[in-house]
């Protein structure tokens, strides 16, 4: 038996429960989880979550959530050859049917099965893999596909590899950006904990500028900080970004944006900032902002302008960026952290997102 945080009912507190430890087969692991990156808005998805996207399942309750777990392979299957138990891991928590056309092609993300497991799913498919993979990180042990592991760097603690998720999401997207060396980008949402992540793998990657918007000046300038001459900020409380942007780039625009907006977003930033878009330019919407968005579909057409939608990423691109964190490329003590025992997770579920923005990240430490 193992020590399990499970949601018994949607707005009752999390109860530790004694439940089933569970034995890795076939190409599954279970690995010993050391720590969980812990959701800032979780409180308000466990709340709102089934209202807000009827459509996006929920793990069947009572249910073990918990989105970035990291630890040590406990135990491994009969067909595994990547992993070895005492390796240091990430469990990714993207699942996937693993044998359609997207998943082999390495976009899981298009799966008709794609699910975040430990937190939500995209459609009724998910509740099969809820129910083959039943733990969340918020757990002792958890059961994963081997294939969904990324070996964490030796100068890379726990604690910091709870921010894979986050880090992954900014990361996948500015892929999709494409080639960022010399070029400009607009980051709005700036300061939260998408917008902190895509800021330093930008400024790793040899951006030219960075536009970053946000509502708070402190952390605006917190965030300048990491490179004065290369980070631009703008409080979006003293006018329009789109237009700031404009007068920043001799009206020309910037080439990227990312936006990086939560779910109860102002649907009206993203409009504004998206605005301040060079001809040409491409647009990667990575936060969740829900809602209708007025676009003038003939500005659209005319100024060539690319809008992608952006979920999670891969374990190859977590590889990736956990090469670039052995490097030094990045840095992550740039970082801060706030934890709490897995005994405790009531007070850390109510009390995250009381820290310094996205330069905080929140976790739950398994004993």
């Amino acid at each position: 038996m193992m020590k399990a945080a499970r949601l018994h009912q949607v707005g009752a507190p999390m109860q530790i429960d004694a439940v089933e430890k569970p034995v890795a087969s076939g190409q599954d692991v279970v690995v010993e989880v050391r720590a969980c990156g812990m959701v800032p808005n979780l409180a308000n998805v466990l709340a709102n979550w089934e209202t807000w996207y009827p459509q996006m399942p929920l793990p069947p309750r009572p249910a073990i959530f918990g989105l970035d777990p990291v630890g040590i392979v406990h135990q491994v299957g009969d067909k595994v050859m990547s992993v070895k138990p005492g390796d240091r891991v990430y469990v990714n928590p993207g699942r996937a049917c693993g044998g359609c056309r997207f998943c082999t092609s390495g976009q899981p993300q298009k799966c008709d099965h794609w699910t975040l497991n430990g937190y939500f799913g995209y459609n009724q498919n998910s509740l099969r893999v809820f129910e083959r993979y039943k733990q969340g990180g918020f757990c002792q042990y958890l059961e994963a596909p081997a294939n969904a592991l990324v070996k964490i760097p030796e100068n890379v603690e726990f604690a910091q590899a709870t921010r894979f998720g986050y880090l992954g999401t900014s990361y996948s997207a500015l892929r999709k950006c494409g080639t960022l060396a010399g070029k400009t980008l607009i980051i709005n949402g700036a300061t939260g904990t998408l917008g902190v992540g895509a800021a330093l793998f930008a400024l790793a990657q040899g951006i030219g500028k960075i536009y970053a918007i946000a509502r708070g000046k402190p952390l605006l300038e917190r965030l300048k900080a990491l490179d004065p001459a290369r980070v631009e900020i703008f409080s979006n409380t003293e006018g329009s970004s789109g237009e700031w942007i404009k007068e920043q780039t001799q009206r020309l625009g910037a080439d990227f944006m990312l936006d990086t907006l939560g779910a109860v977003a102002d649907l009206s930033s993203m409009k504004d900032a998206m605005s301040g878009l060079r001809r040409g330019g491409r647009l990667v919407n990575i936060g969740g902002t829900a809602g209708d968005l007025p676009v003038d579909v003939k500005w659209w057409m005319d100024e060539q302008i690319e809008l992608i939608g952006s979920v999670w990423f891969t374990v190859a691109e977590g590889y990736e960026m956990a090469g670039m964190f052995s490097s030094g490329a990045v840095d992550l003590n740039v970082l801060e952290t706030q934890s709490w025992p897995l005994s405790d997770i009531n007070s850390g579920i109510n009390g995250a997102a009381n820290g310094n923005g996205g330069f905080t990240s929140y976790l739950i430490e398994i004993d």
